[in-house]
């Protein structure tokens, strides 16, 4: 209960938006893999996260994740324009679900695994940031948590992004949490067990 209380306080309600150059992708967590065509293709109630990270050479920086329902235009570039500055380069898979982004005021340049002769190879060499972001992601969510249900998802993804934002400064992470706990109002049991109340109250 107390770490469901604290993973609402790891958003900052005034953080700045990503920068520079970022990539994007999304990626499923938990469902069914038995039976999956590949892609975008999601069986079992997976959940659809979508995630992007500041890209500086061989160095990552600062990172957003958030479960969608769905992975239209309105909530990809929904995301986009909610978490990253606008005239930033978006570096994206050719999904069509992005093209809006370049009428949107970003740099967008997709990449085509196809065109790029990257079809049966890793799809982690086109966006190497992003996807080692995923990978670790799930990694962490197995080896700690082993299961998470999809109604309680965003937090964990909150608290993911909370630690890894201060990965190098984790005495300055403590302080940030408290300060903005601090501000926010209590969290209640029944907005725990129903995050949904949390939005509406």
């Amino acid at each position: 209960m107390m770490l469901h209380k604290l993973r609402r306080a790891m958003v900052a309600p005034e953080r700045s938006p990503l920068t520079g150059l970022i990539e994007f992708d999304d990626t499923y967590i938990g469902g069914t893999d038995s039976g999956r065509r590949g892609g975008r293709d999601a069986l079992g109630a997976a959940t659809i996260v979508i995630v992007a990270v500041e890209a500086s050479g061989n160095r990552s920086g600062r990172l957003r994740m958030e479960a969608v329902d769905d992975l239209s235009a309105d909530a990809l570039c929904g995301f986009v324009q909610d978490n990253v500055l606008e005239g930033a380069t978006i570096r994206t898979d050719a999904w069509q679900g992005f093209k809006r982004l370049g009428r949107l005021g970003y740099d967008h340049q997709p990449m085509s695994l196809r065109a790029g002769g990257m079809v049966g190879r890793d799809a982690a060499l086109a966006l190497p940031h992003v996807h080692r972001v995923i990978s670790n992601f799930k990694t962490w969510l197995r080896g700690t948590y082993r299961g998470v249900s999809d109604l309680q998802m965003q937090v964990y993804l909150d608290e993911f992004v909370f630690r890894f934002n201060r990965r190098r400064t984790p005495m300055a992470a403590f302080q940030t949490l408290l300060g903005i706990g601090s501000q926010l109002p209590p969290t209640s049991y029944e907005q725990v067990k129903d995050p949904g109340l949390a939005l509406l109250s």
